[in-house]
């Protein structure tokens, strides 16, 4: 901004006659820029409007269209403590009989309490010459000790020397183990703990010395791992040994065997739990009536929140007289007065607006329609419960929301009869007919509203998001414009005045030269 001396020789406010000379220009500017905020408001209101109907056709109306999004299964199970089980959607409805006669165990290796010969706690750094003694004689080939995995053919060996560590040991157990053991050593009990990292009898193992009498036994024995036979009850100090055990079922008479306790089996996974007794338990697959219930109930639940939101939306008050804020304007006003004015305004940004009228009625036009079966008849939402409550009964804006009747959630019609539940429960077919067809017209009608239009709008938008743009770029190109012939204008002011107060000081300089000549 220069710097201008105005008003030395006329004495005129000259700044504040241009700036009154210039206000009218300006209010140009501020009137196109007010525009370009209006429009950045009425996109910021769309995009979020947008993103939740697309999320309602992704989420809900692209999946229940199709008649396989009903075919909803549950599996109950006559004693749950036996079993758990989970329905896929390759499951088929069934009565089946499970007995369950043996669950997966993880071997397991608790050592021996270890007494060495230094009569000292041991610790993980403790070394092999603290526990047998400094006289006892190592040699590479027979000082360490083997480990064998169930039906592997040849043996592990855990070399030992008079300075290999307790952590030394554990660490040969985990990578000669390739990882499918856990190896720790407690101090508080002076024993080792070794157990497979996962259940089932693939991972069962031995720990063994070459032979009694060999130096691979003593070792074996000095660090407490040589375990009583299984099914004879340790003494105390005593390493013992579990061994690892497939899981054994029986579905409808056919054996299966699995590692661990799950069982995916013709679209169920079944968790055994315990041991059944006699003749098994019931497993009963069959239509999940809950769940086809919930699914058009949460639907529903997001469309009327939507609905209500457009209808607001369309019918809010005018902010009468009312624009956004200029810079100067904003001055004048505090942060909380700036931001109820501008909250205001975008309440109302889509008052009136014909594409939001354009897509709330296309929306609730294929409601009312009703569906056409394949028998020929038309069926409506009414024939099972579902409707809105009426101009006078329900609240602003809330007209076109709808309601199931029996739903305990709705404090509207919670005391009706539940005709919905009675039709999923008595003729799920027809269900499934009427909703999966008339959720296929919902796809087809938002498809049709967020196609693709050249300069308009773009694939999947619901708003001309292409026409606002270009709109809003042509008023940042108009705005600037503005702005430019605006400060022309006010630098043409200044010059006009500008050459007025030299013209004054010449003709006061010349006045000031007749006055001395002539003696005055």
């Amino acid at each position: 901004m220069p710097m201008r001396m105005t008003g030395l020789m006329s004495g005129m406010d000259t700044e504040s006659v241009i700036k009154e000379l210039v206000q009218v220009r300006k209010q140009k500017v501020d009137k196109a820029v007010k525009s370009q905020t209006k429009l950045e408001w009425k996109q910021d209101a769309w995009k979020s409007l947008n993103t939740k109907l697309k999320n309602l056709q992704s989420k809900y109306v692209a999946n229940m269209r199709f008649s396989t999004s009903y075919a909803k299964l549950k599996t109950s199970v006559s004693d749950k403590s036996k079993a758990d089980v989970i329905t896929g959607e390759n499951a088929t409805a069934s009565v089946q009989n499970l007995k369950i006669t043996g669950l997966a165990k993880t071997a397991y290796f608790t050592g021996g309490a270890i007494s060495p010969s230094s009569g000292e706690k041991l610790t993980a750094l403790s070394k092999m010459s603290e526990i047998l003694g400094e006289e006892f004689a190592y040699d590479e080939e027979n000082s360490g000790f083997n480990l064998k995995f169930e039906g592997a053919t040849e043996s592990l060996r855990i070399e030992v020397n008079a300075e290999t560590t307790i952590s030394d040991i554990l660490n040969q157990i985990k990578e000669k183990g390739e990882g499918k053991l856990n190896a720790s050593f407690d101090e508080k009990t002076q024993r080792f703990f070794i157990s497979a990292k996962e259940s089932g009898k693939d991972l069962n193992f031995t720990i063994s010395g070459d032979g009694t009498g060999t130096k691979a036994d003593t070792v074996v024995n000095a660090l407490g791992l040589k375990a009583v036979p299984e099914n004879q009850e340790a003494g105390e100090g005593e390493a013992t040994y579990v061994k690892g055990q497939d899981a054994e079922i029986y579905l409808n008479g056919a054996k299966f065997t699995n590692s661990t306790n799950v069982f995916e089996i013709n679209g169920l996974t079944i968790t055994a739990l315990d041991k059944t007794e006699g003749e098994g338990i019931t497993l009963t697959t069959q239509q999940d009536t809950d769940g086809i219930y919930d699914m058009i109930k949460n639907f529903f639940k997001e469309y009327n929140s939507i609905i209500n939101e457009m209808d607001k939306l369309y019918n809010a008050e005018k902010a009468k007289d009312m624009d956004p804020l200029t810079d100067e304007e904003k001055e004048e006003m505090s942060d909380s007065e700036i931001e109820k004015w501008e909250q205001k305004i975008k309440d109302q940004i889509l008052r009136r607006d014909d594409t939001l009228y354009t897509v709330s009625d296309a929306l609730k036009t294929v409601f009312t329609r009703g569906v056409e079966m394949s028998d020929g008849t038309t069926l409506y939402l009414s024939e099972f419960g579902i409707g809105t409550l009426g101009y006078f009964s329900s609240a602003d804006n809330e007209k076109n929301a709808y309601h199931i009747d029996g739903d305990p959630d709705d404090k509207d019609t919670s005391g009706n009869t539940d005709k919905l539940k009675s039709a999923i429960a008595s003729d799920p077919d027809k269900v499934v007919s009427f909703f999966s067809k008339m959720f296929n017209n919902l796809y087809t009608k938002m498809n049709d509203l967020s196609t693709s239009v050249e300069g308009t709008r773009s694939f999947g938008t619901f708003y001309n998001d292409k026409k606002m743009k270009t709109d809003y770029d042509d008023y940042k190109t108009r705005i600037k414009d503005l702005e430019k012939r605006l400060t022309e204008y006010e630098d043409k002011w200044y010059k006009k005045f500008a050459a007025m107060e030299t013209a004054m000081a010449k003709l006061q300089s010349n006045t000031s030269a007749v006055t001395s000549m002539l003696g005055m």
